[in-house]
C-alpha cells in the first residue's frame, strides 16, 4: 500500500519538527548565528533551473526546499514529491541544491528554504520563467504591387513573457513610423505581440528587403527575423542619349531609346514628326538603336521613341538640327601710300550652328548662350590690324628717306663745275639766290 504524497509531506514535516524541539534546550545558544541564504533564478521555458540554499553556520540541523505551493521538495537528502523533473544536486549540514530540468511557465513562483532551528528560519528565492516568442509572420503582403498602391504589412508574434519588442526594416534601414498593439494570451502569463507598417510602394522600393525583427531578453542577442522581397511594377521611364552633341551633314546620328520598366518594356517605336520614319534606307532601327546615315537638312525634325508594357505607356522626344560648315570672307584692306603699295588681307571663317538637343530636357536658353562673341574671330582682326599698321609705316619711311637725298644732291650742284672752293662757294650762293628767285617766282 503506498503513501498518498501529503501524507509523505506531512510525516517529513513532523519528523523535522519533533527533532529540532528534542535539540531546543542543548542549541538555542548555538542558532542564533545560523541563517539559510538563497538567490533568485531567471530561466528561460524549456531549460534548467537549479536553486540553492546555503547556511554558513549550521551545527546539524536540517534544510528543506519547497515550492510556491508549499509542497515539500526535498527533506536534507529526501525526496518528499514525486516530480521526475526535481533532481538532487548536493546535501549536506551547509547545502542543500536541486535542480528542475524542463521548467515551465507553472513553475515561475516564490521558492522557500527552511532551516529548521527554534524558530525555523527561512529565505525566498523567486524563480522567473521567460516565455520564448514564436517566429515571426509578415501578413498583409501581395506580390506584385502596383506604383503607387498603399501597401499596410503586419507583423505578429505570441508566446512572449514579458512582452517581445517588434522592429521593421527597409534594405537594413529602420523604419520608424510604425504602430504598436500588445495583447495577452488566454493563459494570462504570455503575450501576442504585432506591428504594423504602411507606404506606398514606388519603383525604388523594387527588389527591396522588408523585414521583421523580435527582440526579447530570452533569445540571448539572437533576434527572430521574417521577411519579405517587394516586387513593384511599374510604367517605363524613357529616355533618348544620342551618340553627338554636334551632327553635320553628310555624317551619321545614332539615337539610343533607354526604357526602364517592370514588366520589361516591349521592343520601342521609332516615329519622325508625328508619322513614319520617312527614309528607311538610311534610317535603321535596331531593336531600340535608331541610326541615321548620310545626314542631309531634310533629316531636322522631331524624332519620338515610344515604350510600353502591361502598366502602361511613355515616351521621349528629341529635336535633329543638323548643321554645316560655312566659309566667310573678310573685305579688301587697302593701305594707301605715297608710293604704290597695295595689301589684301583674305580670313576665312567657320560658323557652327547648334546641335539638336531632346525636348525633354531642352533648355530654352541653350541658343542663346551660343550666340555670345567669337573669340577666334576678334583676335584674327587684330592681327590683320597690327600687320596693315606696320607695313605702312614701313613704306612710310622709305619714301621719306628718298625725298631727303634728292633734296641735298640738288643742293650740291653749284660746285661740281667750281675749279676752286672760292669759285664753288660762289656758285652754291648763287644758286641759291636763283632757288630763292625762282621760289618768289613760283609764289
Amino acid at each position: 500500500m503506498r503513501l498518498k504524497p501529503s501524507i509523505v509531506l506531512r510525516f517529513y514535516s513532523l519528523y523535522g519538527i519533533l527533532i529540532q524541539v528534542a535539540a531546543t534546550k542543548s542549541k538555542a545558544k548555538g542558532s542564533q548565528g545560523q541563517f539559510p541564504l538563497t538567490q533568485n533564478v531567471t530561466v528561460i521555458e524549456g531549460e534548467t533551473a537549479t536553486l540553492t540554499c546555503r547556511v554558513d553556520q549550521n551545527d546539524n540541523t536540517s534544510l528543506q526546499w519547497s515550492n510556491p505551493a508549499q509542497q515539500t521538495l526535498y527533506f536534507d537528502d529526501k525526496k518528499a514529491l514525486r516530480d521526475n523533473r526535481i533532481e538532487l544536486l548536493r546535501a549536506s549540514w551547509h547545502e542543500l541544491t536541486i535542480r528542475v530540468t524542463d521548467v515551465s511557465l507553472s513553475d515561475e513562483g516564490q521558492y522557500t528554504c527552511s532551516l529548521f532551528t527554534m524558530p525555523v528560519k527561512t529565505s525566498k528565492a523567486f524563480l522567473t520563467v521567460l516565455g520564448v516568442p514564436g517566429k515571426p509572420q509578415i501578413s498583409g503582403f501581395t506580390s506584385p504591387v502596383m506604383e503607387g498602391e498603399r501597401m499596410e504589412l503586419t507583423c505578429k508574434t505570441s508566446g512572449s513573457k514579458p512582452a517581445a519588442d517588434i522592429r521593421w526594416f527597409k534594405n537594413d534601414k529602420e523604419v520608424k513610423d510604425v504602430q504598436y498593439l500588445k495583447e495577452e494570451d488566454a493563459n494570462r502569463k504570455t503575450f501576442t505581440v504585432s506591428s504594423t507598417m504602411n507606404f506606398r510602394a514606388d519603383r525604388s522600393d523594387d527588389g527591396a528587403v522588408v523585414s521583421c525583427r523580435v527582440d526579447h531578453e530570452s533569445l540571448n542577442s539572437t533576434p527572430q527575423i521574417a521577411m519579405q522581397v517587394l516586387e513593384i511594377h511599374y510604367i517605363p521611364s524613357v529616355k533618348i542619349i544620342p551618340s553627338t552633341s554636334w551632327p553635320e551633314e553628310g555624317q551619321s546620328i545614332t539615337l539610343i531609346c533607354e526604357s526602364k520598366g517592370k514588366p520589361l518594356p516591349d521592343p520601342v517605336l521609332w516615329t519622325k514628326d508625328g508619322g513614319e520614319l520617312p527614309d528607311p534606307e538610311r534610317m535603321v532601327v535596331n531593336g531600340r538603336v535608331l541610326s541615321i546615315n548620310f545626314l542631309n537638312k531634310t533629316d531636322n525634325g522631331t524624332y519620338r521613341c515610344e515604350a510600353e508594357n502591361t502598366i502602361g505607356q511613355n515616351s521621349a522626344e528629341y529635336v535633329l538640327i543638323i548643321h554645316d560648315v560655312s566659309n566667310i570672307l573678310l573685305p579688301t584692306t587697302v593701305i594707301p601710300s605715297l608710293t604704290t603699295a597695295t595689301v589684301t588681307t583674305t580670313v576665312a571663317l567657320t560658323s557652327t550652328v547648334p546641335s539638336a538637343t531632346t525636348i525633354s530636357t531642352r533648355d530654352p536658353n541653350a541658343y542663346a548662350e551660343q550666340t555670345g562673341p567669337d573669340h577666334a574671330l576678334i583676335g584674327g582682326i587684330v592681327a590683320v590690324v597690327v600687320f596693315v599698321t606696320l607695313c605702312s609705316i614701313i613704306l612710310l619711311g622709305r619714301y621719306l628717306a628718298r625725298h631727303k637725298g634728292t633734296y641735298l644732291t640738288n643742293e650740291a650742284k653749284g660746285a661740281e663745275d667750281a675749279p676752286d672752293a672760292d669759285t664753288a662757294i660762289i656758285n652754291a650762293e648763287g644758286s641759291q639766290v636763283n632757288a630763292e628767285e625762282k621760289k618768289e617766282y613760283f609764289i
